[in-house]
């Protein structure tokens, strides 16, 4: 059985963002994508598709394309509690309710990897032993 990815919002704009700015970031997330994507069982969630599909912005119908064969993963019960819990133990700001959404799909359904270029809050090092250790409350 392949390790499980789920994919936030920010890598596919990434794979499709053309900013010189950003250039090696670009060049990382389509390596990943094009050598590294295949050893593995992918999922992204409604809210990730809720987030690529608010506002404007440029390359939007192509990344829409690009998640729209990726499995999503069902909303379970289960995940408005751990949401709230992230919220209420400072894991996630109030402010940033999607970020608690991806990490608590990617907990609930025991995802081997959270791919992103959130390194504010989800790819923070800082925050992995709290992660670690609200997750333990939460079994």
């Amino acid at each position: 059985m392949k390790e499980k990815v789920y994919l936030d919002s920010t890598f596919p704009r990434y794979y499709f963002e053309q900013r010189e700015s950003l250039a090696s970031f670009i060049e990382v997330t389509r390596k990943w994508w094009s050598e590294m994507s295949g050893n593995y069982d992918i999922f992204i969630s409604d809210s990730v598709l809720q987030e690529l599909n608010a506002g404007s912005y440029p390359q939007k119908e192509k990344i829409i394309g690009f998640v729209s064969t990726i499995p999503l993963l069902p909303i379970a019960d289960g995940l408005e509690q751990i949401i709230k819990f992230y919220i209420d133990n400072y894991v996630m700001p109030k402010t940033l309710v999607g970020d608690a959404i991806h990490l608590a799909y990617a907990s609930y359904y025991d995802i081997d990897y959270l791919l992103t270029w959130n390194c504010n809050h989800l790819a923070n090092a800082n925050k992995r032993k709290h992660i670690q250790i609200i997750n333990g409350r939460l079994g």
